[in-house]
């Protein structure tokens, strides 16, 4: 069984693709990873609105662990997310609110990978359109 780097979790949003791919381009991950693709990244593997797809990104990891042979996790959520802005409601929205979203998700998912995974190692990054 070959060996691979990670998994990466990453939102559909179209503007984010190439950041995505450049971020993992220059950790030199290029061909090392298996990719999960969902909106909202870890908003939408941890938010009760979205609760049906978090199954579907367990079950997943879950073979990207046994086909992969990984061990860790990248979440790559971003800035100006439609995701957050959905779990939101029509509160007021800006980036310190979504940034309390982002990072409730990240604790949100690092608690249940402890869990279900404990040998898994995370790492989280928040991509801006600058980036």
């Amino acid at each position: 069984m070959k060996k691979y780097e990670a998994m990466v979790l990453s939102c559909i949003d179209p503007r984010f693709q190439p950041k995505v791919f450049n971020y993992l381009k220059k950790k030199n991950l290029t061909g090392k990873y298996s990719s999960f693709t969902i909106a909202g990244a870890a908003i939408g593997v941890t938010s009760k609105k979205f609760k049906k797809w978090q199954s579907t990104f367990l079950d997943n990891l879950s073979t990207s662990i046994k086909l992969h042979n990984i061990n860790k996790l990248i979440v790559i959520n971003h800035e100006d997310c439609g995701a957050a802005k959905i779990i939101n409601g029509k509160k007021e929205f800006n980036s310190t609110i979504e940034k309390k979203i982002h990072k409730d998700s990240f604790k949100k998912i690092k608690l249940t990978l402890s869990k279900k995974f404990p040998k898994l190692k995370l790492s989280f990054k928040i991509l801006t359109l600058r980036d």
